[in-house]
């Protein structure tokens, strides 16, 4: 498995790109709506297949059930296309979520915009928001990988900490790596 690295085109400060996006049952959310009341949000791009993704799952759902009780949600967005990739497919993602413990939305962007708008290009490829939607940081969970150690959370969490105290991760950001994301033939961004 080739690891592919976050290409960091969204910048600290920045705005997160606006999304609606319905998760694996139809049920549909706004970005502002995962905010709202909260003091940030971590967006996780994943899917139910990659190892690298597998590897972390269940550390991520303990993780956001942590950062829940410090007043950050989490969502997970999977932009695979499931034509070439059927493991990733919506009832999938609903069963995956439930094995791996995660209580918050997974949705589903089909039309891979989303992913796009973020510069995505791994899974999993993290973003750190404060409560006004600002980019605060972006990068590994940890330095794990499969094979490499246990899943801790420790970039994510010290992350969480700056971001409670009212701070940007300073940087360098050290980038998430994992599987490409599977883009719809034709539909590669032009950000690689």
């Amino acid at each position: 498995m080739a690891e592919v690295p976050s290409t960091f085109q969204l910048q600290a400060g920045q705005s997160a790109p606006d999304f609606e996006l319905p998760d694996g049952n139809g049920a549909f959310y706004q970005l502002s709506n995962l905010v709202a009341g909260k003091k940030g949000l971590l967006v996780a791009f994943v899917c139910n297949h990659c190892p690298f993704v597998v590897h972390l799952a269940d550390s991520l759902g303990e993780f956001a059930k942590e950062i829940e009780g410090r007043e950050i949600a989490t969502v997970a967005i999977s932009a695979n296309d499931i034509a070439n990739y059927p493991a990733d497919s919506p009832e999938n993602m609903v069963q995956f979520a439930k094995a791996s413990g995660w209580e918050f939305p997974y949705l589903y962007d089909e039309t891979q915009d989303v992913a796009k708008a973020y510069a995505a290009a791994c899974t999993p490829d993290f973003y750190l928001f404060d409560g006004n939607l600002k980019l605060v940081y972006a990068g590994q969970y940890d330095e794990s990988r499969p094979g490499r150690g246990a899943p801790s959370g420790s970039d994510m969490r010290k992350a969480v900490n700056l971001l409670r105290d009212g701070e940007c991760t300073p940087e360098p950001w050290y980038p998430s790596t994992g599987c490409n994301i599977k883009w719809k033939p034709g539909e590669e961004p032009d950000y690689f």
